[in-house]
């Protein structure tokens, strides 16, 4: 028989010794075996492959053999499942063949002649798999709230450019004090004209002066 021809058992049992074994039977009943170490995986290899025959243990890594048999089955619900355990460990076994379906309990350490024992049995009829209808609830999703996004802190609004005002030139006090002296000169040279109108009006008016003849020249400077 090629290799082609013989039937591929995936072993998944997580212990270097009870792997050794079953690979070295298996290899005397003219099967091939595939071997892996981790649950999770096994469920991918178990797909891939689509092997004739699995034999899994409870205690694996990633994934426990219970859950591990239950999503074969859903995968292909023809799969043909061999629990491994030890005899301490032999009820915990018994319940999960029962819930995933599996063909067969064999009890380490493994001998010739348990294997030759249970041969029929792993042969024959796939017995039902309880436990798919309790999957969810045997293994439920985590429960543990999202944690919400971050909020994102406010853009910061765009200040318009300031606007420069034109410089002005700086007070100085000069410049406030021409004004006051502009002023100051501007009040003498009116009191000035005024005394001098007053004297000139007493003037006139006394006969010392004729202010007649000025009126026409005074009419040309006045609005």
């Amino acid at each position: 028989m090629s290799s082609e021809e013989q039937p591929l058992a995936l072993v998944v049992v997580g212990n270097a010794t009870v792997e050794g074994r079953l690979r070295s039977i298996l290899k005397n009943q003219g099967w091939k075996t595939e071997t892996c170490g981790d649950g999770d995986k096994a469920v991918d290899e178990f797909v891939n492959l689509r092997p004739a025959l699995v034999f899994l243990s409870l205690d694996i890594p990633s994934m426990d053999g219970h859950l591990a048999a239950l999503e074969m089955r859903e995968t292909d619900y023809e799969a043909r499942i061999v629990i491994v355990s030890s005899r301490q460990r032999m009820t915990t076994a018994r319940n999960a063949a029962y819930s995933a379906g599996a063909v067969a309990v064999l009890e380490t350490p493994l001998t010739q002649s348990v294997f030759d024992e249970n041969w029929d049995s792993m042969m024959g009829e796939i017995p039902p798999a309880p436990g798919l209808a309790d999957l969810d609830e045997l293994y439920p999703e985590s429960d543990e709230p999202e944690i919400p996004p971050m909020p994102m802190p406010p853009v910061m609004p765009v200040m318009p450019e300031a606007v420069v005002m034109p410089e002005t030139q700086p007070t100085t006090p000069e410049a406030t004090e021409k004004p006051k002296k502009k002023r100051k000169w501007s009040r003498r040279i009116i009191l000035l004209l005024v005394l001098s109108a007053a004297g000139a009006g007493a003037a006139h008016y006394s006969g010392y002066l004729d202010l007649t003849e000025y009126f026409p020249v005074l009419e040309e400077y006045l609005p």
